[in-house]
C-alpha cells in the first residue's frame, strides 16, 4: 500500500473528508514530534518539522497526482498546506504568548499546622489525592 491509498484508506474508514483530516494531521504531528524532540509547544522546532511534513506530503501529491488543469491542483496543495498548519500555528503562538494556558494551576501550599508535615513533603501525596476526587 503506498502513500496515496493510505490516505484514501483513511478517509474511506473515518468518514473525515480530506480537509479534517488534514487539521487532525497537523496536531496529531506537532504533538508526536514535541514528545519524541522533548520539546515543549512554544519551541519552533515541533511546528517547523510539522511544516516540513506537511510541505513534503503536499510535494508528494502534486507530483503523484496530475491534474488536468495544474493550477488548480497548485490551489487545492495551498488550502491543504493552510488546513494543516493553521491549528499547529496558533497552538504555537498561544504557547508562547499565552503560556499560562499551558500550565497546570497553581495549588496552594497547605498550612504545616498538621504534625510532622513541617518541612517535608509527605503533604503531596494527600494533595494529589484530593485533586483527583
Amino acid at each position: 500500500m503506498d502513500w496515496h491509498a493510505l490516505k484514501l484508506w483513511l478517509e474511506t474508514t473515518s468518514g473525515l473528508d480530506m480537509d479534517a483530516l488534514h487539521v487532525h494531521a497537523g496536531i496529531l504531528c506537532q504533538v508526536v514530534v514535541a514528545l519524541v524532540l522533548r520539546r515543549r509547544l512554544s519551541s519552533p522546532w515541533p511546528l517547523l518539522v510539522t511544516a516540513a511534513v506537511i510541505l513534503g506530503n503536499e510535494y508528494y501529491d502534486y507530483h503523484y497526482e496530475i491534474w488536468p488543469q495544474r493550477e488548480v491542483q497548485w490551489a487545492e496543495g495551498v488550502k491543504d498546506t493552510w488546513n494543516t498548519l493553521l491549528v499547529p500555528t496558533f497552538l504555537f503562538l498561544l504557547a508562547n504568548f499565552v503560556p499560562r494556558l499551558f500550565r497546570a494551576p497553581q495549588v496552594a501550599a497547605e498550612s504545616a499546622a498538621d504534625a510532622g508535615e513541617a518541612g517535608t513533603d509527605a503533604g503531596e501525596p494527600r494533595q494529589l489525592a484530593q485533586q483527583l476526587h
